[in-house]
């Protein structure tokens, strides 16, 4: 039986399934993220916050920029790991969540400056 991606699960032998799940469920902390990400673009665009067309356009679109970001890291991510466990090779470096971090600061930035513009 196949199983995919190929390029994952034909390398090395199985890892004890708790760190397989525990993987996966990492992958899907990153899923939950971008949804969350994503709502809060949507949100913001949809609420008459009274801030001004510009600011707004560009927290929308940091939002929404990480909410595409975060699964399609979340993916590579879960694939590295399941590779490296696979190989019994040590994980990669850390997670991009300062990338995270430091577009939700640039949003509140951004509206709070739009809020006390208005």
């Amino acid at each position: 039986m196949s199983r995919f991606p190929r390029n994952v699960y034909e390398r090395g032998s199985d890892p004890d399934p708790r760190f397989s799940l525990a993987n996966e469920r990492t992958f899907l902390s990153w899923i939950r993220t971008a949804l969350a990400l994503m709502a809060g673009g949507v949100a913001l665009a949809a609420l008459p916050l009274g801030i001004p067309r510009g600011l707004l356009i560009a927290s929308v679109a940091i939002l929404l920029g990480l909410g595409i970001a975060a699964p399609i890291y979340g993916w590579f991510s879960w694939m590295r790991n399941e590779r490296a466990m696979r190989e019994s090779r040590p994980f990669g470096a850390p997670s991009p969540a300062i990338a995270i971090v430091l577009g939700l600061v640039l949003v509140g930035i951004l509206v709070g400056t739009g809020l006390a513009i208005s």
